[in-house]
């Protein structure tokens, strides 16, 4: 077996459904408080057009329906938006008879922002469709916004950064949409099936989801087009353009704007190999107000140099921010002091179901000063960490016990550090199961 299939075996063994667009928001969620980001202060809704049979892919079922690690491909799609607080609805367009499939997707997975809605016989059509829901002004689950984000079903993994740029500027032009760069050169035939000419690539960019749009100008839009338009038309950008006058503002999109279209089994493997590499980009750091936790979390910083790591104090308040975007937690304390600062994030963890979609890490660091072996440990305090750890694996917490012995010995130091940073960033990375409860001694 190779490793990647050993990997893809580890990750779609749990039952546990997964999470991939969560860890991609954590850098873009810091993007709107550097300069130029402007907050999004006006109402932003979506609409996700998934009335698409899948026959291309060659399935029974639609694939924005397929089940990828215990939950459906739409639902992935839809984390991606609900996790933003500045985004309000995300209507979901469906085919009339996938309406009870799509609602029990919502019940299971508990989407709250989400309002289903039947599609129509085009792509155009449901799109025009999603829209009218907002002019139902007695249905307060669907107010009219200002701007509207329209994108693809099987587009999971769209990052909040892209979001953020594609709603402002929409906002300020009126429509925006995500290009990317040509892979293949586009070519022209002739009736009798010989090349004709071919276009520069380098002048020419494809048009990707998302699109966004003042919801009067792309409403104005679907009013106004034609049979045609609805029948055989493709491209929302031009829509607006053609009977609105509006130009769009185009924003280049990351690589991951990948839309699925392939057969079943490369469509799970892209999932994983896409997941596995995002989750271990980034941690959060709380370290105890003791001077040698702040000189452990510090040089633990530097040396998780593979990952986005963010330093924060004990402090409750501070911690509230992150313990709703990060998935992953190292949390320092002295030897001796009990685990009430893990105790209360997994209690936030819980009133927030922050950790239902995807399990969340906690390592727990204890510097010991006293030079004790773990062996010494308390036998009542060992007792009390497994059991929470056993319970907190219930809600999909990963608890696993780090002791590192401090030392003013430097080259003794820098080592057992080394260890330290090894240890963890393979317990982030493996998310084993079977070493929660366990306190590792460095």
């Amino acid at each position: 077996m190779s490793e990647l299939e050993t990997h893809f075996k580890r990750c779609s063994s749990s039952d546990r459904p997964l999470d991939p667009g969560c860890v991609l928001a954590c850098d873009a969620e810091r993007s709107a408080d550097q300069p130029g980001c402007a907050p999004v202060d006006f109402p932003v809704a979506v609409v996700l057009p998934a009335g698409g049979s899948g026959e291309r892919m060659g399935l029974p079922a639609p694939k924005q329906f397929c089940t990828i690690l215990n939950r459906p491909l739409i639902s992935y799609t839809i984390q991606a938006f609900e996790r933003l607080p500045w985004i309000g609805t995300v209507v979901v367009v469906v085919a009339k008879e996938n309406h009870d499939l799509m609602l029990n997707i919502v019940q299971k997975f508990n989407h709250t922002k989400v309002n289903v809605v039947h599609g129509g016989t085009t792509r155009h059509r449901s799109i025009f469709n999603g829209l009218q829901a907002f002019c139902n002004t007695s249905n307060s689950l669907t107010p009219k916004p200002k701007v509207v984000i329209i994108h693809d079903a099987v587009r999971p993994f769209v990052e909040e950064d892209l979001l953020l740029k594609i709603t402002l500027a929409a906002k300020e032009q009126g429509a925006s949409g995500a290009i990317r760069p040509l892979v293949s050169t586009v070519i022209a035939t002739t009736s009798e099936g010989y090349l004709d000419h071919s276009l520069e690539r380098a002048k020419y960019r494809a048009s990707e989801m998302p699109q966004g749009f003042l919801y009067d100008v792309i409403f104005q839009a679907y009013q106004r087009c034609s049979e045609l338009d609805f029948e055989f038309g493709s491209e929302c950008l031009h829509l607006a353009l053609q009977y609105c006058g509006v130009n769009a503002k185009l924003i280049e999109g990351p690589p991951t704007l990948w839309k699925v279209r392939n057969k079943r089994f490369d469509l799970l493997l892209n999932i994983v190999i896409f997941t596995s590499e995002t989750l271990s980009m980034s941690a959060c750091i709380i370290a105890g107000a003791e001077a040698e936790a702040t000189e452990l979390a510090k040089t633990l910083q530097k040396n998780l140099n593979m990952m986005e790591t963010d330093v924060i104090p004990c402090a409750k308040e501070s911690n509230a921010e992150y313990l709703s975007k990060m998935r992953n937690f190292i949390h320092l304390s002295m030897t001796g002091s009990n685990f009430l600062g893990v105790l209360e994030m997994v209690k936030h963890f819980e009133d927030t179901d922050h950790a239902r979609l995807y399990p969340v890490v906690i390592v727990w660091v204890q510097l010991n000063m006293t030079k004790q072996s773990v062996d010494s440990q308390k036998t009542d305090e060992l007792t009390a960490f497994r059991s929470l750890a056993s319970e907190v694996i219930q809600g999909n917490v990963l608890l696993y016990g780090i002791q590192i012995e401090h030392t003013k010995v430097p080259e003794q130091w820098e080592r057992s550090v080394e260890r330290l940073t090894q240890i963890t960033v393979a317990l982030i990375r493996d998310r084993n199961a079977a070493l929660t409860g366990q306190l590792l001694h460095v």
